[in-house]
């Protein structure tokens, strides 16, 4: 098992690139529980904010604001995340948290 500084970089990197970064340590994490969590919360979480948004842009100008502050919004979790991970959080977004370790354990 990696080191407890390591997870937490682990961890906060899981987010670096969004649902990317949040799949590839899914694929390449086996042992960690923290960093198979915040991958798995990563990947739900930004891969969902991604299809949303691809969806408002083809909604003409209401859509498009409402992209610009979801994106907003996201950038700001981005950062909230990654710290809260970094420091050894194992914080949970309402909802996604939650459905995170429902898929989690359905991968044993």
């Amino acid at each position: 098992m990696a080191a407890k500084g390591n997870e937490n970089l682990m961890g906060a990197a899981a987010y670096l690139l969004g649902f990317i970064t949040g799949i590839v340590f899914l694929l390449v994490e086996k042992q960690s529980k923290f960093v198979r969590f915040h991958a798995m919360q990563s990947t739900l979480l930004f891969g969902g904010v991604f299809v949303v948004n691809i969806a408002l842009g083809f909604i003409p100008i209401l859509g498009w604001m409402t992209g610009l502050l979801l994106s907003l919004v996201a950038f700001i979790l981005w950062i909230v995340l990654m710290w809260k991970a970094f420091q050894g959080e194992m914080y949970h977004v309402p909802y996604v948290g939650d459905l995170a370790e429902k898929q989690l354990a359905k991968m044993k």
